[in-house]
C-alpha cells in the first residue's frame, strides 16, 4: 500500500470500530431505562472478547487453501506473530466486523440476558459461526468459488450482506427462540426510553458505515470508491423515505425512532450491493428495504417470537433483501441489466447457506447454555429492570444529580 491507501486503510478500521459503540447507543435508546447498562455492556463485551479472539486466532480462521475447506488453521499464526504490515493492518480492518457481527446479535435478547452467558455465547458463535463464515465469503472458501464451481456468475457481497448482516439476524431469531418471550410480549408494551439515544446511535453507524462499505477498497486503490459512498448516501436517505412512509399510512405518523431503523435499514441492504448497483438502483433498494421492513418488525407479534430490538425484521430481512436484490440489478449480470438467472441464483444459495448454519449452530449454542449455566435472568429480575441485578450500576442515577 501507498500512504494514502494506508491511511484510508487506518481510517476506516477507525470508523468501523466506531460502529459498535453506535450500536450500543442506537440499541440502549430503544430499552427501558432499567436496561441501558446491560444493553450497552452486550455491544462493549463483543467489542472486547472478539477483538481478542480475532487477534489470537479468528484471522487465521477467515482465509482457507481450499474452496471446500471450513476455516483456516487458527493455530497457523497464532496471535499474528511477526506478521508484515499491511497484513496487521487488514486484520485490524477483518476485526471490526468481525466485533460488529457478534454486537448486532444481542439486540435480539435484551431485557433478559446474563452477562456471562452472553459473553460466552459471543466467544463460540464467534469462533464457530463468524471466523468460518468469512472465510466462506471473502478468504477463498465456497461462496467466493461458487460462481466458478456452477459455471455461474460469482456471488456479490462486497461488504457483509451475507457474511454480517444475514449471519447475525439468523442466529438472532434462534436466540429469541431459545430464550423465550419477555415476561410482556405485546405490540406497544415495551417503548424506547431514550429517543435522542436512538438516533445518536444511527448517526453513528451512517458516519461509520463510510469505512464500512469503502473501506477494502484501500485494496483495489480506492478505484470504486466513488460508487460505493453515493450508493452508501443514497440507498440509506432512500430507506428513510420508505420506512416513514409505511409507517405513516399505517400508523398515522412518522417517528425519529422510524427514521432512525430506516437509516439502518437502508444500510443493512446496500451493504452487500454497494459496489455493485449503479446509484438510481441503489435509491430504488433504498426505497424498497425501508418498506419492506418497516412491515417485516410485525412477524414476531403474528408469529410469537420475541425479537427485542428488531434484528431479524432489519438485519435478516434487509440483508435478504439486499444480497437477492443484486440478482435482478446488479451492474452487467443482474437479470434486468445485461444478464441472466445465474447471479440471482448463486445470490439466492450462499443467502440460504449463510442463514441455515448461522440459525442452527447459534440454537444448539443457546440451548446449551440455557441448560447448563442459564442464558435467561429470573423473570422478578427483568420486571425490576436488570441493570443494578448484572452489573450492579444505573444509567440514569437522578437522585445523585
Amino acid at each position: 500500500m501507498d500512504t494514502g491507501e494506508l491511511a484510508w486503510a487506518i481510517t476506516a478500521t477507525a470508523l468501523v470500530l466506531l460502529m459498535t459503540p453506535g450500536v450500543a447507543f442506537f440499541y440502549g435508546g430503544l430499552v427501558k431505562a432499567k436496561s441501558v447498562v446491560s444493553m450497552m455492556m452486550m455491544s462493549f463485551g463483543s467489542l472486547a472478547l472478539v477483538g481478542v479472539l480475532w487477534i489470537l486466532y479468528g484471522y487465521n480462521m477467515s482465509a482457507v487453501e481450499g474452496v471446500w475447506d471450513f476455516a483456516g488453521n487458527p493455530f497457523s499464526n497464532f496471535s499474528l506473530a511477526g506478521a508484515d504490515n499491511e497484513t496487521l493492518v487488514g486484520a485490524t480492518f477483518g476485526a471490526t466486523f468481525a466485533i460488529i457481527t457478534v454486537a448486532l446479535i444481542s439486540g435480539a435478547i435484551a431485557d433478559r440476558a446474563k452477562f456471562g452467558s452472553w459473553m460466552l455465547f459471543a466467544g463460540l458463535f464467534a469462533t464457530l459461526v463468524y471466523f468460518p463464515v468469512a472465510a466462506w465469503v471473502w478468504g477463498g472458501g465456497w461462496i467466493l468459488n461458487l460462481g466458478e464451481t456452477l459455471g455461474l456468475p460469482g456471488v456479490i457481497d462486497y461488504a457483509g450482506g451475507t457474511a454480517v448482516h444475514i449471519n447475525a439476524g439468523a442466529a438472532a431469531l434462534a436466540l429469541a427462540l431459545v430464550l423465550g418471550k419477555r415476561v410482556v410480549f405485546q405490540k406497544g408494551a415495551h417503548k424506547p426510553h431514550n429517543v435522542p439515544l436512538v438516533l445518536l446511535g444511527a448517526a453513528i453507524l451512517w458516519f461509520g458505515w463510510f469505512g464500512f462499505n469503502a473501506g477494502a477498497e484501500f485494496a483495489n486503490g480506492l478505484e470504486g470508491v466513488g460508487l460505493i459512498v453515493i450508493n452508501t448516501l443514497g440507498a440509506t436517505a432512500a430507506a428513510i423515505l420508505g420506512w416513514l412512509v409505511v409507517e405513516k399510512v399505517k400508523d398515522g405518523k412518522a417517528t425519529a425512532v422510524g427514521a432512525g431503523s430506516g437509516a439502518v435499514t437502508g444500510l443493512v441492504a446496500i451493504t452487500p450491493a454497494c459496489a455493485n448497483l449503479e446509484p438510481g438502483w441503489a435509491i430504488v433498494l433504498g426505497l424498497l428495504a425501508g418498506a419492506v421492513c418497516a412491515v417485516a418488525i410485525e412477524l414476531k407479534f403474528k408469529l410469537g417470537f420475541d425479537d427485542s430490538l428488531d434484528v431479524v425484521g432489519i438485519h435478516l430481512v434487509g440483508g435478504l433483501i439486499g444480497t437477492l436484490y443484486l440478482g435482478f440489478f446488479a451492474i452487467d449480470t443482474g437479470l434486468f441489466t445485461g444478464g441472466d438467472f445465474g447471479q440471482l441464483a448463486v445470490q439466492a444459495i450462499a443467502a440460504g447457506g449463510v442463514m441455515i448454519y448461522s440459525f442452527v449452530v447459534a440454537g444448539i449454542l443457546g440451548f446449551g447454555i440455557e441448560k447448563t449455566l442459564g442464558f435467561r435472568v429470573k423473570n422478578e429480575d427483568e420486571v425490576a429492570g436488570i441493570d443494578t441485578i448484572v452489573h450492579g450500576e444505573e444509567g440514569y442515577a437522578l437522585e445523585n444529580a
